[in-house]
């Protein structure tokens, strides 16, 4: 009962003992669970050890990822084939593991987890995809681009991952629309319901949204990492607004998100600044893709860029008419015909629900 690949969706396990794994296969089995075994030393990335259905580890292994500070999960048992000394009950705890069971005598507990686990990974449905846009240099318009791609969604929740940027909200222009934002969340990671999440938050112009504010303050890998999981399971496309910094809400997003966005300006030092940021984000998320804003004052071509930025272009777009007089008075509102728009629908049609990835869409003018 082995698979491949340990970001695959099914039960997560790290058990070294022959005898425990075999054990825990008979249950499993029992059950009807799919096993995903994953290697004694193997690292753990937050998006596999979120997508599994759930995690089942021995002491060591419970240890190990305790220390690894991984987001706080449902669903996380520790497997022992003898009584459970001490550092077995405190590795537990380290990780968040709801269950320490020896077996075979407690295996009717593991088969109740299990199945539990199952029905509630039933009951999720249909999961939404997960966009992080950030910025190849200062003032490149990510920002702005990730409202945009918010707006252009059928349904989108857009998260606000930079604490120092005054508020994204400004931006969209619900500044006045009633709703939580960071500073209100007390939050501290864990399972959240996407409707209660929906409820609390502002909603303006069809986006759910949770903004940073003018008061700036650090953001937590924890609630980050439970509210775009939230948006995840409740179907929406989740947008999430980076700085250019590798906080730990940065790496979360990272971790979690099926698409990263780079933009960058069309001119030669925003293309050096883009060069040299792009490998940092590739080597967290191999699925980079690059949107390159127009005007190009110098004849720079967005091909250029990419070439010189090596990723993939997913989109390019002229300059859009009167846009900071608009963002000055009510915030963005997208039009169907404006580059913005233009831009946003290429890059949401290669997310994984498309079938397609980072590469597949090229189009439009920079120039």
């Amino acid at each position: 009962m082995t698979a491949a690949r340990s970001g695959s969706s099914g039960v997560l396990a790290v058990l070294t003992d022959p005898q425990l794994r075999d054990e825990f296969d008979r249950v499993a089995a029992a059950v009807g669970v799919r096993v995903v075994h994953a290697g004694a030393g193997s690292a753990m990335s937050r998006k596999t050890w979120s997508a599994a259905v759930a995690v089942v580890l021995d002491e060591a292994a419970a240890e190990r990822y305790g220390r690894a500070a991984l987001p706080r999960r449902s669903h996380v048992s520790v497997l022992t084939a003898t009584e459970a000394a001490t550092a077995t009950w405190a590795g537990g705890i380290a990780v968040g593991a709801q269950h320490v069971l020896r077996l075979p005598e407690q295996e009717r507990e593991l088969i109740r987890e299990l199945a539990e686990a199952a029905e509630s990974a039933r009951d999720d449905g249909l999961r939404g995809e997960v966009v992080a846009v950030v910025g190849g240099c200062g003032g490149a318009g990510a920002s702005l681009f990730a409202v945009a791609l918010a707006q252009a969604a059928a349904d989108a929740l857009l998260v606000d991952l930079d604490p120092w940027g005054g508020g994204l909200e400004l931006l969209v222009g619900g500044e006045a629309t009633p709703g939580l934002r960071w500073p209100d969340l007390a939050l501290q990671g864990g399972r959240l319901s996407w409707s209660s999440v929906r409820e609390a938050l502002p909603r303006h112009r069809g986006i759910s949204l949770l903004s940073g504010t003018r008061r700036g303050c650090e953001l937590d890998a924890g609630p980050v990492d439970a509210v775009v999981d939230a948006g995840r399971r409740g179907g929406v496309t989740v947008v999430c607004d980076l700085p250019r910094r590798l906080t730990d809400a940065t790496q979360t997003a990272l971790d979690a998100a099926d698409l990263v966005v780079v933009v960058s300006p069309c001119d030669v030092r925003a293309c050096a600044a883009t060069a040299t940021i792009a490998p940092v984000f590739s080597a967290i998320n191999p699925h980079l893709g690059l949107v390159v804003r127009g005007p190009s004052p110098g004849g720079l071509r967005a091909a250029e860029v990419a070439d010189i930025a090596g990723l993939p272009l997913l989109a390019s777009m002229r300059a859009q008419p009167r846009l900071a007089e608009q963002l000055e008075h009510g915030g963005l509102r997208l039009r169907s015909r404006s580059p913005l728009a233009a831009a946003a629908h290429r890059v949401l049609a290669v997310l994984p629900r498309s079938g397609s990835r980072p590469g597949s869409a090229q189009g439009g003018s920079a120039a």
